[in-house]
């Protein structure tokens, strides 16, 4: 008789570690890589709800009107610690809800453009209500985009993310503001990486001129170019470069918007 029933305990012992085995492979995924197009990092997300959900506007990035520039409400707030001073404004992340079986909804991620940045609350910790607080990855998004991975009461959400390359329809925008010599220039709608790291302009009797970042994705730059079609040279943040020639015709003016070429998606 002992013999028996020393093989069911080793039986039983072997199918507890297999479903063991089987759990932690489940929840626990490979964070090692580190390649943003396929593998999943983890971090938090929390919601917010505009008193009116159609006035919407480009926060630290500085896009404007979302709806108006084609972000619509697919676009994310982040943490200082992955917001890189605003020079990851336009980039694009894919998110996913994980591991809590009561919020998620289960096979569902969504794909949002980084437009604004959730400041820190140093007056709590980290783990104590400062969500945005380094070192701490988060993600704020428009409550219409958390409630397509988890239910709202959910709150504060454990999710992976991985950074994709944005798809966008028509070419890169470029809208144009300043005034005499000062020349600012939003470039919106990018493809691609769609994140904006150098960019230079030319007039019609200039040489290629390197704009600044002024804030998130506006450039700016000193030079009298009133009466010149313009051109531009954008570089994304994975190296690729796309120039588009006479993107502004010779009577361009402020507040115009045009648009350019485009970056493979």
């Amino acid at each position: 008789m002992s013999s028996p029933t020393l093989l069911h305990i080793h039986t039983v012992i072997l199918q507890l570690f297999l479903l063991s085995t089987f759990v932690l492979s489940h929840y626990n995924y490979n964070f090692s890589s580190s390649s943003p197009q396929s593998n999943w990092l983890p971090a938090c997300a929390t919601y917010y709800a505009a008193a009116n959900p159609h006035d919407s506007v480009g926060g630290a990035c500085g896009y404007g009107e979302l709806k108006k520039a084609g972000y619509g409400q697919a676009t994310v707030g982040l943490s200082e610690s992955l917001f890189e001073r605003g020079q990851i404004c336009g980039a694009c992340f894919e998110l996913r809800c994980v591991e809590d079986l009561r919020w998620c909804i289960p096979g569902t991620s969504i794909i949002v453009t980084v437009k604004n940045l959730c400041a820190p609350n140093y007056g709590f910790t980290p783990d104590g209500g400062g969500h945005c607080n380094p070192p701490n990855k988060h993600f704020v998004l428009p409550i219409e985009a958390f409630e397509k991975i988890a239910i709202w009461k959910a709150g504060n959400m454990l999710v992976q993310y991985r950074r994709i390359k944005c798809r966008k329809e028509g070419g890169i925008r470029f809208s144009m503001d300043g005034s005499s010599i000062f020349i600012s220039v939003l470039i919106s709608n990018v493809a691609g990486a769609g994140d904006v790291v150098s960019v230079k302009i030319k007039g019609s009797r200039t040489g290629w001129l390197p704009m600044g970042r002024n804030w998130g994705q506006n450039w700016h730059i000193n030079a009298h170019l009133k009466g010149q079609p313009l051109s531009f040279e954008i570089t994304s943040s994975d190296g690729l470069t796309v120039t588009s020639y006479n993107v502004a015709p010779k009577n361009w003016d402020f507040g115009q918007t045009f648009e350019g070429k485009q970056f493979e998606s």
